[in-house]
């Protein structure tokens, strides 16, 4: 896996205090960073997923599920 480097300026108070109570800082900026990606692909995924029901809201629940056991079948 390749790695990059980011940097973030900070409060001297907050170092402080990272530094009293022995935070490590790459652990807690990568979990931070992963949850914030996770998080706007969630909401990425729902909005997508409100615009196809509003482009399928027109199409009985009979044929959705007709369309679904064909494809399960063809495979």
């Amino acid at each position: 896996m390749k790695y990059v480097t980011v940097s973030a300026k900070i409060p001297a108070d907050l170092k402080m205090l990272l530094d009293k109570y022995g935070v490590k800082l790459g652990p807690v900026i990568r979990r931070a960073l992963e949850e914030e990606v996770r998080r706007r692909i969630l909401e990425e995924a729902e909005a997508k997923a409100r615009k196809l029901s509003i482009r399928l809201k027109h199409i009985r629940d009979e044929e959705i599920a007709r369309l679904i056991r064909e494809d399960r079948e063809s495979k």
